[in-house]
């Protein structure tokens, strides 16, 4: 074995290299072209010193010994072989075996460069695909169209757009595909607007659009909400005559559903010759994210109807609408749809089946799905843990955390978020500080849903100076902490510190959004600042553009009726754009409660039986009202009443009775 190492050492160019061919350890890595003998790289008979000067040496280098090179047989050299080390995992060995064939001006290079092209974008290959790119201009094939496009796409893959856009400006001549690649290299890194300038730009050089061209800039449109760009390239789809093909037209549903338009999503829908699985997903989602839950169950049925399987895509956004709508007799028989297709064991059906039970209220069988699942992830336990939290159960939350630390499932901030919701609701302060450790060796503590979940845990447990000091440490705060922290001031009747908080948000260049607005008005309310949160909510309206939801209406209700404006509260109540909810009139009946006005108490009592006729608050809150002012017989009819009705009394209410000595029990 050493006299044949030496002669491979003396005159390299004798032996074939055989590493990239070989199937097997047994076969040897250099076999002499005349004797066959071979030698092994990590051969157990090898000398010491073969060893030692192997151990010295690149790839790179065994193949150049003593200045010559072994040349890799012709019949090695294509893009086969490339592709088959790529599949083997063997992508440095390809690459190489890619810089031998540069060498031997091998005819099949074109091939080779574009399969290795394609395993690196695969990979996300940058720094091998850039070695590519260097060979591609040492071979002076840089011309090459078809080679250009493919290091467009590599380039896209690994994330460089830069690189991608280089390569376009660079190219002598572009056809679609080129301008597609670029396309959709911004397309997918989040630049829709450019993708879409490109769009033009192709189509004012003379360049008919194919189906591919349309579909990426529809989904660039589809990304920045472009509803308008997407309505003309409709018009353009429609006179190139791609309209009837599935994928354009799958791709232009979800275009208009994502942009809110469901009307029009609906009509390209039903125009549609032929529809798969995938049209009925993105029309069914498209409900979904525009609120239509009703609609998207309807539109399963009918999906059913017309033989269409459903696959996980569907399963999923189905039961995230049972959980949006509280549908739970329709979770539940999807869920036998799920377990029927053997879907059961996908773990992202699982996840939100966990959800969709845990949000129904569930949390039995949200236990029993996650218990039974073969394989589970860091979100899965996240969502257990956000079911238990939901259901106000903070303390199985934090128990189950336990369990899955002791499992070796590492949190991410989403288990966070979730667990530190969990200690705000059962006010555990110390496990909010073990947590809080926890998270700052993680190096979260600075992420601003992270730090805006901390703010808000910190502010329910009392500690509003922790949850000060936290949100002065987030790096890069935006409205949802501001609004985080403005909520904690109101939660401790610490209004002025609110509205300082409020303007501070201000100068700072952030616009405040519906729920900033909610938590300052709250603030408000707690601390008795009348005149400002009346001035807020007009400004809110006039000068930001903020359209009141039910939410601040409700918030005004209980800013005049603690302040006892009750006369002020109703009229607020009867000038309202929207239909007032159940919630507003229990704040005004419950202010009336408070102040003892029996009038106003009456008044929204009546509102509240005609949209709930079994609110057992209501009855509560005005049987005090009519204790309070020594009307015992209203007392008698009312609790008459709502026996008659068959309302139970409601937890945390309390009869008000009033004896002869005017003492009450």
């Amino acid at each position: 074995m050493e006299q044949l190492w030496q002669e491979f050492f003396s005159d390299p160019s004798q032996w074939w290299d055989n590493r990239f061919i070989k199937k097997s350890p047994k076969h040897p890595d250099f076999k002499h072209r005349i004797t066959h003998e071979g030698v092994w790289i990590k051969g157990r008979l090898n000398p010491p010193w073969v060893k030692a000067k192997l151990a010295s040496m690149t790839l790179g280098q065994i193949q150049s010994v003593g200045g010559l090179r072994s040349r890799v047989p012709d019949s090695f050299c294509s893009g086969n072989n490339v592709n088959k080390l790529c599949r083997e995992g063997r992508l440095k060995d390809a690459l190489h075996m890619v810089e031998l064939m540069v060498q031997q001006k091998s005819t099949a290079l074109i091939n080779a460069y574009v399969v290795l092209l394609k395993q690196c974008g695969r990979r996300k290959a940058l720094s091998e695909g850039k070695r590519v790119h260097a060979l591609i201009v040492q071979s002076g094939l840089d011309s090459h169209m078809f080679l250009g496009n493919t290091l467009m796409e590599m380039y896209a893959k690994c994330g460089s757009v830069l690189d991608a856009r280089k390569v376009f400006n660079t190219m002598p001549e572009h056809n679609v595909f080129s301008w597609t690649a670029i396309m959709s290299a911004y397309a997918d890194h989040g630049q829709g607007e450019e993708a879409i300038d490109l769009f033009q730009q192709m189509q004012q050089t003379g360049i008919a659009p194919d189906k591919v061209a349309f579909v990426v800039v529809l989904k660039a449109c589809t990304r920045i909400a472009a509803l308008e760009q997407g309505k003309q390239l409709h018009t353009d789809i429609i006179k190139s005559g791609f309209e009837s093909d599935l994928i354009v037209g799958n791709t232009l549903v979800n275009m208009y559903a994502k942009c809110g338009c469901i009307g029009h999503a609906l009509r390209v829908f039903n125009k549609m010759s032929e529809r798969d699985v995938v049209s009925w997903n993105a029309m069914i989602a498209g409900y979904a994210e525009n609120g239509l839950g009703q609609d998207v169950l309807a539109l399963y049925e009918q999906m059913k109807e017309e033989g269409v399987q459903p696959n996980n895509v569907t399963y999923v956004v189905l039961l995230k609408t049972c959980a949006s709508i509280v549908a739970l007799e329709q979770g539940k028989q999807l869920h036998s749809h799920i377990i029927k297709s053997g879907f059961e064991s996908d773990m992202i059906v699982g996840n939100t089946l966990v959800d969709m039970y845990a949000k129904c209220g569930c949390i039995e069988q949200a236990c029993q799905v996650f218990d039974k699942m073969s394989e589970r992830n860091v979100v899965s336990w996240s969502v257990m843990i956000a079911g238990y939290a939901h259901n106000g159960l903070g303390k199985e939350a934090l128990a189950l955390y336990e369990q899955m630390k002791q499992e070796g499932v590492q949190p991410d901030n989403i288990t966070y978020v979730v667990l530190l919701k969990a200690c705000a609701n059962v006010a555990a302060l110390e496990q909010g500080k073990q947590l809080h450790s926890q998270i700052i060796k993680s190096g979260s503590e600075s992420d601003v849903i992270v730090g805006s979940a901390l703010v808000d845990m910190y502010a329910k447990c009392g500690c509003i100076e922790l949850a000060h000091q936290v949100f002065n440490k987030v790096s890069e705060q935006n409205v949802v902490l501001y609004s985080a922290m403005i909520a904690g001031y109101a939660q401790q009747g610490r209004g002025k510190e609110a509205l300082t908080l409020l303007e501070q948000m201000q100068r700072e260049g952030m616009n405040p959004d519906e729920v900033t607005y909610v938590c300052v008005l709250s603030a408000c309310s707690h601390s008795g600042l009348v005149n400002e949160g009346c001035h807020l909510f007009d400004s809110m309206c006039k000068d930001h553009g903020v359209t009141p939801t039910m939410r601040h209406y409700a918030c005004m209700v209980d800013l005049l009726g603690r302040a006892g404006c009750l006369t002020d509260a109703k009229d607020l109540i009867n000038k309202m754009p929207i239909q007032p909810d159940v919630v507003v009139w229990l704040t005004l009946l419950s202010a009336a409660r408070n102040h003892g006005h029996v009038e106003i108490g009456r008044h929204a009592f009546d509102c509240i039986v005609k949209l709930e006729p079994e609110n057992a608050a209501a009855y509560v809150l005005l049987s005090n009202i009519y204790a309070e002012a020594g009307r015992m017989n209203e007392v008698e009819k009312i609790r008459k009443e709502m026996k008659d009705v068959g309302v139970k009394n409601m937890p945390g209410y309390s009869w008000k009775l009033t004896n002869e000595n005017n003492r009450t029990k």
